[in-house]
């Protein structure tokens, strides 16, 4: 069986995360299962009022939305499988019910070999050097916005990642965004043994706009088998309601 994509990117690291948020992150392809996640967001959405008509134009993608509510519910499905280019992937497709409309944010994380992360525009930083596989996340319903994640593993266990050197692909155009302008995601997940429940916090930061987006909740999480012919390939494992309107190998 494959190994799980984000074993592969932290490698021994895997195994010091808590016991719970390592079975969340061992789907694998062809595992004939996906995972559900139903859970309350205490905070989703943009904070900043004057911010939100200019994340209404790009709630089409999927990715940002303008709206921001407290004790929110939600739910996650992840979904392992292969992407078009054979790359061990794993889609989430999460619903936010808020209470005049349903937004929906997904994005596709893939494992690509190792090498050198795409150098930035600004030439004056060389590329980061090789390391182990690269976890590259493509967002939105076009998959449009590409970011590299930088994971680690805190003292205590939990999983902690940062989105780097994102690109946004424009049609044939592939845009490295400079530090300027690139919002940076900040995310942390962990088991809370008290409440039962996965628990998850998520920052989304621009230099110039400051807090873009943040959401920060609890949820209960199961594993569930695919009901005969629920995906548009047994091998890839990803439902045809989970498929983006485009696929993006770019880097």
């Amino acid at each position: 069986m494959t190994t799980p994509i984000y074993e592969q990117a932290l490698g021994g690291d895997f195994a010091r995360l808590q016991p719970e948020l390592q079975e969340y992150f061992s789907l694998t392809p062809g595992s004939g299962h996906y995972g559900i996640g139903e859970g309350v967001f205490d905070v989703v959405g943009c904070r900043q009022p004057w911010l939100r008509p200019f994340l209404a134009l790009t709630a089409s993608e999927e990715a940002f939305f303008p709206e921001y509510g407290e004790g929110i519910p939600f739910r996650i499905e992840n979904h392992a499988h292969m992407d078009p280019f054979g790359r061990s992937s794993l889609t989430a497709r999460r619903e936010i019910f808020f209470p005049r409309v349903t937004r929906l944010f997904q994005d596709t994380t893939s494992a690509v070999p190792t090498g050198p992360v795409p150098a930035t525009v600004d030439d004056s930083k060389p590329a980061k050097p090789a390391r182990g596989t690269r976890l590259v996340d493509y967002v939105g319903k076009y998959r449009r916005l590409v970011t590299e994640l930088d994971l680690a593993v805190t003292d205590e266990g939990r999983l902690r990642g940062v989105s780097e050197a994102s690109r946004l692909l424009a049609g044939p155009l592939r845009v490295p965004l400079p530090a300027v302008m690139d919002a940076k995601a900040y995310a942390e997940q962990w088991w809370d043994p008290i409440e039962q429940l996965h628990r998850i916090q998520v920052k989304v930061i621009q230099p110039q706009l400051g807090l873009i987006l943040v959401y920060a909740g609890r949820f209960s999480y199961r594993l569930q088998p695919y009901l005969p012919g629920a995906t548009a390939d047994t091998t890839s494992g990803l439902p045809r309601y989970a498929e983006p309107e485009r696929w993006e190998k770019r880097l």
